[in-house]
């Protein structure tokens, strides 16, 4: 986990690279959560609203874009209401290990090299979201793990924490530190108003859980039950 070898656009708070073991089998939502399905929890769930809508996508007119502009909170309860009481946010370890792929040791999640044909990032033709699925999946069929949206991950945010990790005997299932000296929570996979350097798998951003982003949506982690 963490920056891989030679890559020059890493920042501190990606290393050191530590080795991390993923000991409990979980599902991840194929991708970002949609409008769509945001609107279902809505019909469900009245104590939640639809979050305004952005100038992108007025009125929230395109269903299969991811939605944006939720909270830590309210991307939390999404997750619960459609996983039960195996649902919810993915760990940011969690959220690098099924970006990769299965492919460890690049930048981006399928090469080290991205084109605009890999994913949805600044200077595309969609000038906000895309819908999901336009782009191709990594290796295990997941797909925007890198663009279209910021996600949402359980972690608060740490920039000293992978220091903090042994080196050589791998940590099983990291969860973050407690709760991080900003108090702001992790953000992954980087989005539409993003050069490449954010749609790298090992970078990392952060905002606070309740502040409201147009680039900012969340995919979620069912946990699979004995």
């Amino acid at each position: 986990m963490g920056a891989t070898p030679g890559d020059t656009d890493a920042d501190a708070d990606e290393k050191p690279r530590h080795p991390v073991r993923i000991a409990k089998g979980f599902w991840l939502g194929a991708t970002p959560v949609t409008v769509a399905a945001y609107k279902r929890f809505i019909a469900e769930r009245p104590q939640f609203k639809m979050p305004p809508a952005p100038g992108f996508n007025p009125d929230w007119t395109n269903p299969d874009h991811p939605i944006v502009l939720v909270t830590w909170g309210e991307a939390q309860a999404y997750c619960e209401w459609a996983g039960g009481s195996s649902g919810r946010l993915p760990t940011e370890a969690e959220w690098e290990y099924a970006a990769r792929g299965g492919k460890d040791g690049l930048k981006y999640p399928w090469a080290n090299e991205i084109t605009p044909q890999d994913a949805n990032y600044s200077g595309s033709k969609w000038k906000g979201t895309s819908p999901v699925r336009t782009y191709p999946p990594n290796a295990w069929g997941l797909y925007d793990m890198s663009g279209n949206v910021w996600e949402w991950v359980a972690d608060w945010y740490g920039a000293d924490y992978y220091a903090t990790q042994p080196s050589g005997k791998p940590v099983e299932d990291p969860r973050g530190p407690q709760s991080g000296t900003m108090r702001v929570r992790v953000l992954r996979g980087g989005s539409f108003d993003d050069d490449t350097t954010g749609l790298r798998a090992a970078d990392r951003d952060w905002i606070a859980p309740d502040y409201r982003n147009g680039s900012v949506g969340f995919r979620c982690v069912r946990e699979v039950v004995p």
